[in-house]
């Protein structure tokens, strides 16, 4: 049996868990999925759109790089002298990679960063998230901002699947419509119907600011004294509601009390791999 020396045996210490407590949220907020007859006629409508517009993002296709001898070099090099004028005649057939048309493209917010963007700077019309989207807190900040701003917001499923591919994309988690979008004007004005309204208890949902500025983006053909006379009764109007709009019933709404969340940093304890150091390769 092994004797053990007074004086060298240490009992460790357990080391003491570190909590951090924080503030969350008492209010629980979830989309209000549009099923059914709605979520055809959404996707169809969409669908029959773009493919009437042709907007699509082209991509060229990426080859994979092989290293190559000298022997290759020079071989390639010559054979590529003599296919230059080929090239040049197909080049001509092939289309530009990027988007069809800038223009069309600047009207759409498309992704979780852009709709963010332009709920912020308050110009949407319309925004429409995938169901698709995991875990549920990509989307789930959308709901706020889209009643702060008074944004019809609805979440669709099968979006990503039918709108995606027709886009040039491979998927999209939220699609937004700007107010100076006069090419998705009849769109819009159809698909802002059949969207439910957002309960925020402490903001007032309304579709009437939203339909009003899709009817001032779709008169572009009249004239600009007509278009002045009209914008200056649309403002005064928008100012009169806005009066009206500071002015909350906050009647039905009930304060609760914030929840208490203690936060424990990685609980399971589990140490990150150490990165592998690449080697440097001698030529």
């Amino acid at each position: 049996m092994p004797v053990v020396q007074r004086g060298t045996a240490t009992l460790r210490k357990a080391k003491k868990i570190t909590v951090k407590t924080c503030l969350d949220n008492p209010f629980v907020f979830q989309w209000k999925t549009i099923d059914g007859e709605d979520m055809h006629f959404i996707l169809e409508t969409l669908e029959e759109r773009i493919k009437h517009i042709g907007l699509k993002k082209i991509e060229t296709p990426r080859k994979k790089k092989r290293s190559l001898t000298k022997t290759q070099m020079e071989g390639k090099c010559d054979a590529s002298t003599n296919e230059l004028p080929k090239e040049e005649e197909t080049g001509g057939h092939q289309q530009k990679p990027g988007w069809t048309d800038i223009s069309i493209r600047r009207q759409l917010a498309i992704g979780v960063n852009e709709v963010t963007k332009a709920l912020e700077k308050n110009d949407l019309l319309l925004l429409l998230v995938c169901k698709s989207a995991k875990p549920a807190m990509i989307t789930s900040h959308l709901i706020q901002l889209s009643a702060s701003r008074a944004t019809p917001a609805g979440q669709v499923p099968r979006l990503s699947e039918t709108v995606a591919p027709l886009l040039g994309l491979t998927s999209i988690l939220a699609l937004g419509f700007k107010k100076q979008s006069d090419k998705f004007t009849e769109a819009i004005e159809a698909i802002i119907p059949k969207i439910p309204a957002l309960e925020v208890p402490w903001f007032q949902y309304r579709t009437e600011e939203s339909v009003a500025y899709a009817h001032t983006d779709s008169s572009g053909n009249q004239e600009p004294e007509q278009l002045a006379e009209a914008l200056g009764d649309e403002l005064t109007s928008q100012k009169r509601k806005r009066t009206e709009s500071n002015q909350l019933d906050l009647s039905n709404v009930t304060l609760q009390p914030l929840k208490i969340k203690k936060l424990v940093p990685n609980p399971n304890k589990i140490k990150k791999p150490p990165r592998k150091k690449k080697k440097a390769f001698s030529v």
